[in-house]
Parts: C-alpha cells; sequence; structure tokens
C-alpha cells in the first residue's frame, strides 16, 4: 500500500507538502522484488522512476560476461532510475536487489506531467533531485581519485 506516511519517508519527497505528495500518490505503485530480481538493465528505455520503501539495491555495469562491478548501493528511502526524468533516454546501469525489497514505481511520463503542472512543485522536486546527484557524483568522484592515487603506475607521479 502507498500511504503518505510511507512516501513522506522517501527523501527526495521530504521538502514537498502533503498536498504536492498527494498529486503523485495516484500514479505511485508499491511492486515487491525478489534477492537477485533486476529492476532494470543498462541500455533499456528509462520510462519508469524508482523510490526504495525496504530492502538494498544495487547498481551494477557489466564490463565484461565475466565482470560485473558494483558502482552504488541504494538504500530505503533513496531514489534510483533517475534517467527516467530525460526525454528518450535509458538507464546507465543494472539495478539488482541485493535482497528482498519494497520499491515505489511512478512512470516518469506521469511525474514529469504532475512536476509541470505545479511549478513550485517542480521546482522542489528538482532542486533536491540536483542536490542527491551532486552528492553521488562527489562519491564516484572521490572514488576514481583514491583508485587514481593507488594505482602502482601513478606511485612515482605523486
Amino acid at each position: 500500500m502507498v500511504t503518505l506516511e510511507n512516501l513522506k519517508r522517501i527523501v527526495i519527497l521530504t521538502h514537498l507538502t502533503d498536498e504536492m505528495i498527494y498529486a503523485l500518490q495516484p500514479f505511485i505503485v508499491l511492486t515487491r522484488f525478489e534477492e537477485k530480481d533486476i529492476i532494470f538493465q543498462e541500455g533499456e528505455p528509462s520510462e519508469i522512476f524508482y523510490m526504495l520503501k525496504r530492502g538494498k539495491v544495487l547498481l551494477e555495469l557489466r564490463l565484461s560476461d565475466k565482470v560485473t562491478v558494483s558502482v552504488g548501493s541504494i538504500e530505503p528511502g533513496y531514489a534510483f532510475g533517475w534517467s527516467a526524468m530525460l526525454e528518450n533516454a535509458t538507464y546507465t546501469t543494472d539495478a539488482v536487489c541485493a535482497e528482498p525489497c519494497e520499491v515505489f514505481a511512478i512512470s516518469g511520463s506521469a511525474l514529469k506531467n504532475v512536476l509541470e503542472s505545479n511549478f513550485e512543485m517542480g521546482y522542489r522536486f528538482t532542486r533536491r533531485l540536483l542536490v542527491l546527484m551532486k552528492k553521488r557524483l562527489d562519491i564516484k568522484s572521490e572514488q576514481l581519485i583514491r583508485a587514481i592515487k593507488n594505482h602502482p603506475d601513478m606511485q612515482h607521479l605523486l
């Protein structure tokens, strides 16, 4: 069941009023996944925006048939599948359940329509999305710098 109280626990929705969340609520579906279920795969059209209610989701990149790298994890309260906010985009990673999960899902087109019908809501949502994206980008940048600094071929240059 998708309740106001459940949705208020989603970080990206915390800056919205109850009325704004009520406007989204009819379009949000609660979906359950089992451990190792794939929610979406890299390259698929990104049509759904997800918010994790319970469980843990890994964002993975397949480097080859034998090598998969986890590039992030989603904890309860956080959103993923942001590509659904863009036109004609595809998912850039696989989203795989590390354990049983409950996920709120909303179509990207429905989400965009609701946000466009209320500019204040659209601003609040987009601003929060940008803050979350910046945090994730900062983390990824730090990981890349650390990997470069620790690479044996870089030691003599540093």
